[in-house]
């Protein structure tokens, strides 16, 4: 059966015109809805295409929003690293600045035994940033935060390197300066020094081991620098007599005491009371004989004395 036709007749009311339009209601019926509805799914077209842009920004936005709490994170723990490091560098800066007179006595130690509390080339906290290596990290091309980030984790983890070193050297310097002998061992008069001298009984010539401190009968003897008690008996012409061992080969004596304040193997530190002053063994009366060695040979008392007694 053929489609319907309509005729659609127009006429101008004026003139008496009138144009005819022939329609075909089934293609009427396809193109009114079609017309209708196209812009209908236009908008709905568009509506979806924003919906998927928004949600490309909303996810995009969450991970800005991550990436940020990232480097906000980052960022803290990179400042608690710089303020730790920094705190650690003050430290060890105090720990390595000596005594004057201290410093001094160790200066004029045997090479020997500073070599041995040397173990290696010294890093001061003052010059952690003076090498190739630090320049050339700082030099680094950046380029993004995460490039950034990476080049301060490096820096931060060879610094941590470096002030363990300097650290392990500042500790070895703070054990040096312990185990110097570094002060008067008594209160007194200098009564007999270092090197060749008569012999005060016999009047022949001789060379006297040690340093004689005159003092009255009783009075402290004190230990000159941290140890052990390696020995504390009579020993001939010492009388009684105490022996300290220090650290790096370094080791003292103390002769003629009227009696002991410490036993064998006791950790005795610099100024500790280890005996009192005496006339026994060999000796025309009370004083102090004080006697440094290192690695086993004799060193001239007077030039690591830098301080008095202790009061």
């Amino acid at each position: 059966m053929s489609a319907r036709r309509y005729r659609l007749v127009i006429r101008d009311r004026f003139s008496g015109v009138e144009r005819g339009f022939g329609i075909n209601l089934r293609l009427f019926l396809v193109l009114v809805p079609t017309v209708v509805i196209l812009p209908i799914l236009i908008g709905l077209g568009a509506k979806w295409s924003a919906a998927g842009e928004l949600g490309q920004l909303r996810a995009a936005n969450s991970a800005l929003l991550m990436e940020n709490t990232n480097y906000r994170a980052t960022t803290g723990e990179l400042t608690s690293q710089i303020q730790s490091l920094e705190g650690v560098i003050d430290e060890l800066g105090e720990r390595a600045a000596l005594d004057p007179a201290q410093a001094g006595a160790i200066q004029k130690l045997p090479a020997l035994i500073k070599s041995r509390a040397a173990g290696g080339a010294a890093t001061s906290p003052a010059n952690l940033f003076a090498t190739s290596a630090f320049t050339s990290v700082l030099a680094t091309s950046l380029t993004s935060p995460d490039d950034t980030f990476g080049v301060l984790r490096t820096l931060l983890q060879a610094l941590e390197s470096r002030l363990s070193n300097v650290r392990r050297d500042v500790e070895r310097q703070e054990a040096l300066a312990a185990a110097t002998p570094s002060i008067w061992p008594a209160h007194g008069w200098l009564s007999g020094t270092f090197g060749g001298r008569s012999d005060p009984i016999t009047g022949e010539p001789g060379f006297h081991q040690g340093l004689d401190i005159s003092a009255e009968k009783g009075r402290p003897v004190y230990a000159t620098a941290d140890g052990l008690v390696e020995s504390a008996s009579y020993s001939g012409d010492f009388g009684n007599l105490v022996v300290l061992r220090h650290d790096f080969g370094l080791s003292t004596r103390y002769g003629h005491l009227s009696a002991f304040k410490v036993r064998p193997g006791q950790a005795v530190q610099r100024g500790t009371v280890i005996g009192f002053v005496g006339a026994t063994g060999r000796a025309t009366g009370a004083h102090l004989h004080y006697e440094i060695l290192a690695s086993g040979r004799l060193i001239n008392p007077l030039q690591l004395l830098t301080r008095p007694a202790v009061p």
